[in-house]
């Protein structure tokens, strides 16, 4: 079961990694992140019982863990430590415009609600609305309201006038 978990956990870190950096935005802090989600990761598997996607389950624990995650952390949470098993992601080349663009687009992000933000998250995922909604338990009418919404404060947080 740990080598099926570990496997599963590799070919989708990119998951848990987009998580922490819309949430977290110092290293130090999407580590802890990191860290706690694969830790609830590893406690709800036995759960996961294939009737979605591996990675829609994956996105659901993922995004809860970081809601939780900053609701605890204000009332002293801490962290548990797991196996010292290494998931590595290589860093690839650095456009400095796209990142500059991509950290105004995080600022921006950081100023929405949680729920906002993980919708944001699964929209830039390409996610469907229809897997949206499964993945955070509310209908695919209310996230595409939400979604409206949430593209008209961005423009204008990003673009004041």
């Amino acid at each position: 079961m740990k080598q099926e978990f570990l496997s599963k956990i590799t070919e989708n870190q990119k998951i848990i990694h987009k998580v922490c950096s819309v949430y977290c935005f110092d290293t130090e802090s999407r580590k802890d992140l990191f860290q706690e989600i694969l830790v609830q990761l590893w406690k709800a598997y036995p759960s996961f019982k294939g009737n979605s996607k591996f990675s829609t389950w994956m996105y659901r624990v993922s995004l809860n863990t970081a809601i939780t995650y900053f609701k605890k952390e204000k009332k002293g949470f801490f962290t548990q430590s797991i196996e010292n098993e290494t998931l590595q992601i290589s860093a690839g080349c650095v456009d400095e415009e796209f990142e500059l663009r991509v950290e105004l687009l995080h600022q921006s992000i950081a100023t929405l609600s949680s729920i906002e933000k993980s919708i944001v998250l699964l929209y830039l995922e390409e996610k469907k609305y229809e897997e949206i909604s499964e993945i955070l338990g509310i209908t695919q009418n209310n996230v595409r309201v939400k979604m409206s919404r949430i593209k008209d404060k961005l423009r204008k947080i990003m673009n004041p006038r």
